[in-house]
Parts: structure tokens; C-alpha cells; sequence
């Protein structure tokens, strides 16, 4: 191998040591952050670090590749050239901003997430506004790319010495640089077929050692790469028969009839018994509410009085559980009531995302206004078009006139405004005899954290806090406007989480960061009363029509959990990669590269076993989240508006 005589050899080295310095100063300062939970000895410390240099050179070989064969290859002539050289050093300067941005674009992402930047990174490069205002609004931007220029004029100045040095340095021939470019490629090859997200960090044991050895801009990429992955390749799989009976047994009620041909359809007609209760539904989605924040689970901060008052005069659901991590996913979950799939959420599946049997096209066939009112514009996360798509039409900010909002941050209106515009929508349709299906998206509760001034005692962008406090003060508004109206007798309110305001912890799935609320309040419809059983998000549209005692053709994944008769309650619950199912003591967990685990009492000590297909509740996980895909590519959970009529014919 050369000795790093040659001017392109030293000069690329210096670029790179310089990097890998501050990989290792950004895995290091991210450890101190979390000492506690890593639960590092010293010879996982070790470990850690030495997957982490792995990862590192990774990164650096893609990277460094591009400028590594430029410099090879530059001719003589080119490279003594004083403008040449002077670019050089512009270029060192450029890629230690470069690399000290990233650092501390990955430390804010870790403090958000709690990991490694991965496919939500990827999904805010691709919402690029509401992601750059949100930062300008949230940090002191400007000052800090002043002082991160700074240091790196400055470092490149330090180096100068060395840097002229290596630039006036004997070139490599070119005869010998042929050989460089060969070998380069084969690394390349060679890293693309060994290295990959889950090698060599592994799956399983501590959440938090993984993400550190891994490497920010390797996992961007490579999440980039992966956004969508397919379950039969890289999931551990159960004969077909196998998932058709364990998922038809997971999904039967005594009042529901099978009517789908393929045995994985579990497409069937829903029979509630009784009369149809004609009342109204306004479903909330409430941004970023962990549990944990409300007085009424324990929080002593006084942040939720209204939410507090309102458990006493509701339907609450104590022991209910996100489906995800992230809006998109508690959004599918919600309206689809599909567990979630691995890689994007279905609202987010561009071009795939519209024409299922939601729960906005079921409640329109029966004669509903279904509307879905967003505090944003829509087309983030794509919503509008999911929306749009699957039986519903759309309010969201960019069809809000300016003197009717109050308030507007990064990620839109207030939630007052948002409330206010659910009163208009609920008011036009009352007056034209028309029931109505309004499902709200706040989104207050979201860094930076913004509301009005003088609403709360908390001043505006102080933190969480004072969002969940707003959150909270919207809620009460709303409610008391609502009970002066007309239509507030006759309509049922339910609030719910999109998901918890953070999902990281030592485990791939802590399944008490997915706890979140579910209050179901109608004064003169439903009892106050409390539900312990597990649940989960993808429970709520069976859940509701059942409430509303409606006839109708499912295709949706949950149970209507309120029936006398329910089976044992459980909850779906994952991110883009792990896919779990919690039984309300244990949890499985399905992981790329056919990766199966147990964790045994996973709200205690949560032990972690590594078990096959033949565990029972493995063979439950696999059968939702093998049988939800294979429904999402077969299409077997698309609306079907003849369903409709068939299932009348047949009640007759």
C-alpha cells in the first residue's frame, strides 16, 4: 500500500482524520448524555466504539470516494495551479462546517428521538419548510452557523501548516493511481455487501449502545435507501394458512361474517345489534399527548385541569396503547385501523395511499359529512392526499383565510383556530340536516412549542410544558363553546394521541412510551366509566361504529373492544423497523433479517429471549404483520362501495 507520501494521499487523509475526529467526539458526547441508560462496563464500551469506527470508515469510504478519485486522477498540470490548491483548502474548510453541522443536527435529533438519525430524518429532508421553520423558530440558528463557520475557518487555519505541506508533497504517479482507483472500488463493493443498518451493531439487547455505535450520516443514507421494506424478504413468515386462521381468529366477533375469498381477507360483515344511534362524531387527534403529562395518570404538575375534569365525565381507556411514533402512523392506525407495516406508513405510500375502506368512507355511506380538519397544510406527510382519497374532504390551513387565524408557528394555525374552524364545518352541517364526522389534527403540542400569548401561565415557546398546557386550555375552550350548541346533545367526542412526545428507551419497542389517553365523552350517550384492558389505536374505528350500533362490511384489523364478549386485549405497536405485538404482560417483536425476540414482562423488568415461529405469541405478531401486508399489496382492505348494498340485502 503507498505511504502517505504523496500530496493527494496526505491531503485526503487530513480531510478524513479530521471527520473521524468528529464522529468520535459526537458518539462520545451523545454517551455522557445517557450514561445511565446505556448501561455501559467497559468491555461493551470497548464494543461500542469499535463498531462505532466501523460504521465511521463506512460512511467515509462513500463519502471520501467521489473527491478520492478526483484527486487520484487530476492531472499535473491541474494540480500546481495556485487557484487549484487555494479551492483545495476551501473544500477542507467547507467539509469541517459540513461536518460539524451534522454534529450538532444529530445531537438535537438524538435529544428529540433518542436515536441515531434514521427514516424520520429522511421524511423531514422531503418536508424541508415546516421543518426549516420549525428550527429557525425553535433555535438561534443564525448565531450558531456564525460560530460553526467560525470554528471552521479556524480549524482549517490551525492546519494550515500541515495542509501546505501535503499539497506541496511529490504527486502519485498516475501508473500507481490506476491501482488506487481499483482498489477503492472494491471497497466500496466489499463494505455495501458486509456493513448495512443491523450489521454489525446487531438487533436486540440495549437500544441505546446500538444507536451509538452507529454512525448518524451512514443511517440517514441507508434509511434513505430502505424507506420501504418488504415484509417476506426481510421478515421472519408463517405458512399462509397459517396467518388466514390465527388472523381470522384474532379478528372474529360473534357478530361478524367472513364474506372474503382469499383466506388472508378478513374482509366480513359487522352485524351490531340494535338500532343505529344517529349521533354526530368529532374525533381528536391531539398531537404529541403522552399520558404521563395528564394529572389524571399521575403527572403533578397541574398541566391538564381540563383533560382531568374531563376523565370524570367519560368513557376512559386506561391501558391504551400508539401504534407508532410518528403523526402518519397514528393517523392509518386511526382511520384504517391497520397495524404498522414496515418501512412508510401507508399515508405516505405516494400513489398507493388512497381508495381503502376507511373510517371516513364507512361513516359517508351513512350518510356522513366525513371531514378531515388539520391545524397544517396538508400536503405534509401527505395528508391531503391519503385524506382526500380514502372519503373525506379537507380543511386545512392553506383554506383558512389569514383574519381567522389567531396564531401561526412552523407547523401552522393554533389549536383554538383549528377548533374554531371544527365549529364552522359542525354548524353548517347542523343547519342543512346533515350528520357530521369531523377528525381533527392539532398541532400545538410540537417544538417549538409556540401558542398565544396570555392563554396559559406558562410564556409562549418556554418548552413541553406550556404546549401540553395550551394542548389542554384549546380542549376546554372548545368543549365549553361546543356544550352551547345546538348539536352537542347528539354528538360524541373522542380525544386520542397520534402518539407519545418521545418512544425511545433501552429496548427497539419500550411499551410504556406508547402509553397514551383515549376519552370517549357524550353526557347523554355514554357512562362515565373506565376500560383497563390493553388496546390499541387501530381498535378505535371498530370501537366507534360499534358505539354507534352501525351495520357494516370491515376490513379493518382491530375489534370493537367495548362488547361483553371481546377477546383478551392487545396492542399493535412499532416504528419503521420493529414490529411488535404486547399481549399486556409480554411483548414480541419481529425485526428485519428474520430477527424474533420475547420480552417477558415488558413493563417490569422486561427480560428479552431470543424465540422462534413455534412461540404462540410470535405467531400472533407474525400473523397481523404478515397478513397486514399482504392485504396492503393485494388490496384485499380497499373500499368497495357495493359491499354496502350487499351487506343490506343480506340482513333482509
Amino acid at each position: 500500500m503507498p505511504r502517505l507520501q504523496y500530496a493527494q494521499l496526505r491531503y485526503l487523509s487530513i480531510i478524513l482524520l479530521v471527520w473521524l475526529a468528529v464522529f468520535f467526539l459526537t458518539r462520545s458526547v451523545l454517551l455522557i448524555s445517557h450514561l445511565g441508560d446505556a448501561g455501559i462496563t467497559p468491555v461493551n464500551l470497548l464494543g461500542l466504539y469499535a463498531v462505532g469506527l466501523v460504521y465511521d470508515l463506512s460512511f467515509l469510504l462513500y463519502a471520501a470516494a467521489p473527491m478520492a478519485l478526483y484527486l487520484l486522477l487530476c492531472p499535473a498540470w491541474l494540480w500546481q495551479r495556485r487557484w487549484h490548491q487555494r479551492l483545495l483548502i476551501g473544500v477542507l474548510a467547507v467539509s469541517i462546517f459540513v461536518m460539524l453541522f451534522t454534529a450538532v443536527a444529530e445531537w438535537l435529533f438524538w435529544d428529540e428521538f433518542g436515536v441515531r438519525f434514521n427514516f424520520i430524518a429522511v421524511d423531514y429532508l422531503v418536508y424541508s419548510k415546516e421543518v426549516v421553520d420549525n428550527i429557525l423558530e425553535s433555535y438561534p440558528i443564525y448565531p450558531l452557523l456564525a460560530l460553526l463557520a467560525a470554528l471552521a475557518i479556524g480549524l482549517t487555519f490551525a492546519l494550515r501548516r500541515v495542509l501546505r505541506d501535503a499539497l506541496q508533497a511529490p504527486r502519485l504517479p498516475f501508473k500507481r493511481a490506476v491501482p488506487g482507483v481499483m482498489l477503492l472500488a472494491m471497497l466500496v463493493g466489499l463494505c455495501l455487501v458486509v456493513v448495512g443498518q443491523d450489521a454489525p451493531r446487531g438487533l436486540g439487547g440495549n437500544t441505546y449502545q446500538r444507536e451509538l455505535a452507529s454512525n448518524g450520516p451512514y443511517q440517514f443514507f441507508a434509511a434513505f435507501r430502505n424507506n420501504e421494506l418488504d415484509y417476506q424478504q426481510f421478515y421472519a413468515t408463517l405458512p399462509d394458512q397459517a396467518v388466514a386462521s390465527l388472523l381470522r381468529e384474532e379478528v372474529a366477533e360473534p357478530n361478524a361474517r367472513f364474506i372474503g375469498s382469499d383466506p388472508e381477507d378478513i374482509r366480513r360483515v359487522i352485524d351490531n345489534p340494535g338500532q343505529p344511534k344517529p349521533l354526530n362524531v368529532v374525533l381528536v387527534t391531539i398531537e404529541s399527548l403522552s399520558a404521563k403529562y395528564l394529572g389524571s395518570f399521575g403527572d403533578t404538575r397541574g398541566l391538564t385541569p381540563n383533560l382531568d375534569e374531563l376523565r370524570k365525565h367519560s368513557l376512559v381507556f386506561t391501558n391504551f396503547y400508539a401504534t407508532g411514533t410518528r403523526t402518519d402512523r397514528g393517523l392509518e392506525a386511526i382511520t384504517l385501523s391497520m397495524p404498522p407495516t414496515p418501512g412508510r406508513s401507508i399515508v405516505k405510500r405516494i400513489g398507493r395511499e388512497a381508495g381503502y375502506a376507511s373510517l371516513g368512507q364507512q361513516l359517508g355511506a351513512k350518510g356522513y359529512d366525513s371531514v378531515f380538519i388539520y391545524g397544517g397544510r396538508g400536503y405534509f406527510d401527505n395528508m391531503n392526499a391519503f385524506f382526500g382519497g380514502n372519503g373525506y374532504r379537507i380543511v386545512d390551513q392553506s383554506s383558512v383565510a389569514d383574519a381567522d387565524m389567531s396564531f401561526q408557528n412552523a407547523w401552522g394555525m393554533a389549536d383554538e383556530d383549528l377548533y374554531h374552524q371544527a365549529m364552522k364545518v359542525a354548524d353548517a352541517d347542523h343547519a342543512s340536516g346533515k350528520r357530521f364526522f369531523l377528525q381533527l389534527m392539532t398541532t400545538s403540542n410540537h417544538r417549538p412549542y409556540t401558542y398565544p400569548d396570555g392563554r396559559i401561565d406558562i410564556e409562549s415557546g418556554d418548552g413541553r410544558e406550556g404546549a401540553v398546557k395550551y394542548t389542554d386550555y384549546a380542549i376546554g375552550q372548545f368543549l365549553a363553546e361546543a356544550r352551547s350548541k345546538p348539536w352537542f346533545d347528539d354528538t360524541l367526542f373522542v380525544f386520542v394521541a397520534d402518539h407519545t412526545a418521545g418512544s425511545a428507551g433501552r429496548e427497539d419497542l419500550p411499551v410504556a412510551n406508547y402509553h397514551i389517553p383515549l376519552f370517549v365523552y357524550s353526557p347523554k350517550h355514554i357512562k362515565p366509566a373506565e376500560y383497563a384492558d390493553v388496546a390499541s389505536q387501530i381498535d378505535v374505528a371498530p370501537t366507534l361504529m360499534g358505539l354507534l350500533n352501525l351495520d357494516y362490511v370491515s376490513t379493518f384489523f382491530g375489534r370493537n373492544v367495548l362488547r361483553e364478549d371481546h377477546a383478551a386485549g392487545r396492542a399493535l405497536l412499532g416504528n419503521y423497523q420493529h414490529l411488535g405485538l404486547f399481549d399486556g404482560h409480554d411483548l414480541a417483536i419481529l425485526s428485519p433479517r428474520q430477527g424474533m425476540r420475547r420480552h417477558e414482562d415488558a413493563l417490569g423488568r422486561s427480560r428479552e429471549a431470543q424465540v422462534g415461529t413455534d412461540d404462540p405469541l410470535m405467531q400472533r405478531d407474525i400473523a397481523y404483520y404478515q397478513g397486514a401486508s399482504h392485504a396492503f399489496g393485494k388490496r384485499l382492505i380497499a373500499w368497495h362501495p357495493d359491499d354496502q348494498s350487499d351487506q343490506r340485502m343480506s340482513q333482509r
